[in-house]
């Protein structure tokens, strides 16, 4: 997987979000809902962005580890939208959809990198 691949994802994901929060009627409670959601989902991407001018492969793997907890909590929110009506299950189901791939591009990236933690360890060694 290219990294590009990963950045461009988390960023249309973003603005997706982005754009379903722009639809839902805040002046129902639900404002602090949209507000976290697009806290952790522009977050996703931001933190993939930080990991291409990490300092050490272990800064790298920390930026990608951040992005993947923001991703996990993106899902929650959208799962929090979903409960309190603010959504429709298809977008729902569309989002949890995205951020699936996201969170499964995410993990196998960090451990890839582990693994070539370790051997670039093992072999120094």
């Amino acid at each position: 997987m290219k990294d590009s691949e990963l950045r461009e994802r988390t960023k249309t994901f973003a603005l997706h979000v982005i754009s379903v929060c722009d639809e839902i009627d805040t002046r129902k409670g639900r404002g602090i809902l949209v507000n976290q959601i697009i806290r952790s989902a522009t977050s996703i991407g931001a933190n993939v962005n930080e990991a291409n001018y990490a300092s050490s492969k272990a800064d790298f793997i920390n930026k990608f580890h951040i992005a993947l907890k923001e991703c996990i909590e993106t899902e929650y929110w959208i799962d929090m939208l979903a409960g309190s009506g603010a959504i429709t299950h298809d977008v729902s189901k569309e989002l949890l959809q995205e951020s699936g791939v996201i969170h499964k591009m995410l993990s196998k990236s960090i451990n890839t990198a582990k693994s070539n933690l370790k051997k670039n360890k093992h072999i120094s060694n």
